[in-house]
């Protein structure tokens, strides 16, 4: 590591002080102001001379927005304890000084000390995940007694013991500070009782209800929905504490379960007025006749393909054959990028948002809707503004070139999946209603898209059958029914267009030597693999390898509507690395692609807007002005939104789900048991994709055996077995909408819809491979 110089600034001192200590556990910059005892309004000032020191490689980021030391630890006796410390000591080496060794502190001489994020378990224990960059580290189980009052979400220190937990693999571990909270605020239901009242929080997170003072505060009444500041959190041996900070509203009233959501998760609202005015100030410039110097496209035949309840619609098809053998595919995306420009109020708050949430009855856009359903958006007869990537494939789908322009252009039509769909079953009767051209083009997209998806698939390309659960509401936002969403041809053709323009996108700008926000997918992890072919070897598959894409596929494929399929669909997810934005140079292992980025929805997506700016300085033929490090921290805060924005989504419906789910307790389904555990069968619903548990004690009366390795429940008396993938009948039970669960009873258990697989069944395996079977 470099010598501090003279340019150094107390803060930059301080922090390699503090990381330099033997003892440092990655913390992020707001736990270092901490640690510093730096003012709040200084901690900007903190983070720019972080960034300064990443650049100088004397610091580094890692996972989580973590800072990591760069080079060893400095010794024990040589640390100074705050910022003005160091400034009065100045700058300290780094490395061990001479004649002294490294070595443990004198209170852990046997333990380590590891930050990580901690997940609590409803029975109070938990698991630490460490926060170690690129390295493969198996999370710390902590018991009740030794978690304290960390919660969820926590970043934490953990001392961890050599010995594991009994009975089980991996270390164990007592948490011994908490670095950083997740959040101070949660969404209850507000309880009184005896004088007093309190919060009971919403799902699993704490066991027992929070005191938050006298009856009455902020005029909350029991039943109320309402926000819970938590002063003091619980631990085993002591009740949380807390204040009612704000009332949502009675619960069950409409729009009530969907602000208990936005706070929940901390999901923005307004827009703020300066953000407001710079999209109203791009709607008063705009000009729809000027085409300002982009390629006039207004002619060619163009259509947007959307859902039917679409709110904004930001990519467009053309197609051409312009020679026998050759395809010319123009896929025109939204051009973001001229109406919000870097360091506006538009792009702050795009940035921060970096994602659009889609809620079952709301959309929290990442940007305003002026722009983002009205002057971006691609409406049908409208000149428009795009970002076009035309691509040349000849007649096997091989790419031969790629052309990037901006572009005006006119979509002819907007048409839905459903209307494609009802096309590609009697293309003729649509003759007249489309016209010749896009009738002619919808034809040609199908063909070139088949094509384009059966070379994917050849290279390795994976698909999994995850079943989308949309719930239908009425006008109030009530839950009048649910469906799973079907992957039809429709669906496929425009998923084909897109993914060849983010990968030809990314081809570009890499073959520039440009640094970008990349897609990333990794490889999974040898471990995952393993514990994946015990799963589905368990399940009666006899697989000799599970170690290339070629050999997943091939299972997906045997699996394909048998009962087993859903829960090895979902165990083969699990198996996987989660998908994430990074500069990182390492490819796209589920759609084996070397080489991927997100351009295709600029309306919705923060890091396909970085992309169409970096398109700009291509065409111009400038240098791009690039930081490693904040590329990095950026891609690590689009994907913290993203995944808030997915399991936002996923509880509303979930919540909803279970309202719907109260008022019909009884009620009756056919379902698929999804999961076997020693304490009851998980099963989810065909017609109504909920899930739930039928609890052990609520089957017939037996006693039951469970089979971990089999996944399955023996009744010692009767035999009677429940496996993995069988069909049953079930009932609601019960329904507790505070914890957010749903229990069924059993009333019929229905012979599995295919038998077992005999022993002699053909390996799946990697040898051999045959054409990917065709699933609409």
């Amino acid at each position: 590591m470099n010598s501090p110089n003279s340019e150094d600034t107390a803060l930059q001192l301080a922090t390699l002080a503090l990381v330099a200590r033997s003892d440092y556990q990655p913390l992020k910059p707001r736990a270092i102001a901490r640690r510093l005892r730096i003012a709040h309004e200084e901690e900007p000032d903190l983070k720019r001379a972080i960034k300064r020191l990443v650049r100088q490689g004397r610091l580094a980021y890692g996972p989580c927005h973590l800072v990591l030391r760069v080079g060893p630890a400095a010794p024990p006796a040589e640390q100074p304890e705050d910022a003005a410390t160091a400034q009065a000591h100045g700058p300290r080496p780094v490395g061990p000084a001479k004649h002294h060794k490294e070595r443990p502190a004198k209170n852990r001489p046997d333990k380590g000390r590891i930050a990580g994020v901690f997940r609590r378990a409803a029975g109070g224990f938990g698991f630490v995940r460490p926060a170690v960059s690129g390295v493969e580290t198996p999370d710390i189980y902590v018991t009740a007694a030794e978690a304290g009052d960390a919660a969820s979400g926590d970043l934490v220190l953990v001392e961890v013991s050599r010995q594991g937990r009994p009975g089980q693999r991996g270390p164990q571990g007592r948490i011994v500070e908490v670095i950083e909270r997740e959040t101070h605020d949660f969404v209850g239901t507000y309880l009184e009782s005896d004088g007093a009242a309190y919060v009971q929080v919403d799902g699993t997170l704490f066991a027992k209800p929070v005191f938050v003072g006298d009856p009455g505060a902020k005029s909350a009444r029991p039943g109320d929905k309402v926000v819970l500041e938590m002063v003091r959190f619980p631990t085993h041996v002591r009740d949380g504490e807390g204040v009612v900070i704000e009332v949502l509203g009675p619960q069950g009233e409409p729009g009530v379960d969907l602000l208990s959501i936005l706070r929940e998760y901390q999901l923005p609202e307004q827009f703020a007025a300066d953000v407001l005015d710079e999209a109203r100030q791009e709607a008063d410039r705009w000009d729809e006749t000027a085409l300002n110097g982009r390629r006039d496209l207004s002619g060619e035949t163009i259509v947007t393909i959307d859902p039917v309840d679409a709110r904004d619609f930001d990519d467009a098809i053309s197609l051409t054959q312009p020679a026998e053998g050759r395809w010319r595919l123009g896929v025109h995306i939204a051009d973001v990028s001229h109406f919000v420009r870097p360091k506006t109020a538009l792009d702050r708050e795009a940035r921060q948002r970096a994602t659009s949430v889609y809620l079952p009855d709301r959309v929290i856009p990442m940007l305003p809707e002026i722009i983002s359903n009205g002057l971006a958006s691609l409406q049908p007869g409208k000149m428009r503004y795009a970002k076009t990537a035309f691509l040349d494939f000849d007649a096997e789908g091989l790419l031969l070139g790629a052309e990037f322009c901006n572009s005006a252009i006119t979509s002819a039509k907007r048409l839905t999946y459903e209307q494609v769909d009802e096309f590609l079953a009697q293309p003729e009767p649509w003759r007249r209603k489309l016209g010749v051209k896009v009738h002619d083009l919808l034809g040609r997209m199908h063909s070139l898209a088949m094509i384009l998806r059966k070379r994917r698939f050849r290279r390795g390309a994976l698909e999994l059958s995850l079943r989308e659960v949309k719930i239908d509401l009425d006008r109030d936002g009530r839950v009048v029914g649910a469906h799973v969403v079907k992957n039809t041809e429709s669906h496929q053709m425009i998923e084909e267009f897109m993914l060849a323009a983010n990968e030809a996108v990314a081809s570009g700008l890499r073959d520039a030597g440009f640094q970008f926000l990349r897609r990333i997918h990794q490889a999974p992890n040898e471990r995952k693999l393993a514990a994946l072919r015990q799963f589905v070897t368990d399940l009666g598959f006899q697989v000799e390898s599970l170690e290339d894409r070629f050999a997943l596929q091939k299972l997906l494929d045997e699996v394909a509507g048998l009962p087993e399929q859903h829960a090895i669909n979902y165990a083969m997810l699990r198996s996987l690395q989660r998908a994430t934005y990074s500069p990182a140079d390492e490819g796209h292992y589920a759609l084996a692609s070397d080489c991927y980025c997100h351009f295709t929805s600029p309306i919705r997506r923060y890091p396909d807007l970085t992309i169409h700016r970096l398109i700009d300085v291509l065409l111009t033929g400038r240098k791009p002005h690039q930081h490693g490090d904040e590329l990095a921290l950026l891609g690590q805060h689009c994907s913290d939104q993203e995944r808030r924005a997915e399991a936002a989504e996923r509880e509303l419906t979930k919540v909803k789900l279970l309202a719907y789910l109260s008022q019909r307790i009884g009620e009756e389904m056919e379902a698929i048991i999804t999961g076997v555990e020693s304490f009851g069968l998980f099963t989810q619903g065909i017609d109504l994709p909920a899930e739930g548990l039928v609890p052990v004690v609520a089957l017939a009366e037996d006693f039951y055996d469970f089979d971990r390795t089999g996944h399955t429940l023996t009744g010692r008396r009767k035999g009677v077995v429940y496996r993995l993938g069988d069909l049953v009948r079930v009932a609601v039970a019960r329904v507790d909408l505070e914890r957010r669960e749903l229990d069924f009873r059993l009333i019929a258990h229905h012979a599995r819809r295919k038998p077992s697989r005999p022993a002699h069944r053909k390996p799946v395996t990697a040898k051999g491979k045959s054409p990917r079977k065709a699933r609409r």
